[in-house]
């Protein structure tokens, strides 16, 4: 889940993710797409806003 209230749109997590499952929305802030996502929370442990929470 991003919290959109923290998310700067960085890319930082975009970047980092394994498989491709975030990228950056027209609104400029990540999106999740939570059938690729396979919980390895690496987005989670580099969003510099702590903006990314997986629920695992």
């Amino acid at each position: 889940m991003v919290d959109k209230e923290k998310c700067i749109g960085c890319g930082a997590c975009v970047a980092s993710c394994p498989v491709n499952a975030i990228k950056l929305g027209k609104d400029g802030q990540a999106e999740i797409d939570k059938e690729k996502c396979i919980k390895c929370h690496t987005c989670e442990s580099i969003c510099p806003m702590g903006a990314i929470k997986i629920e695992d």
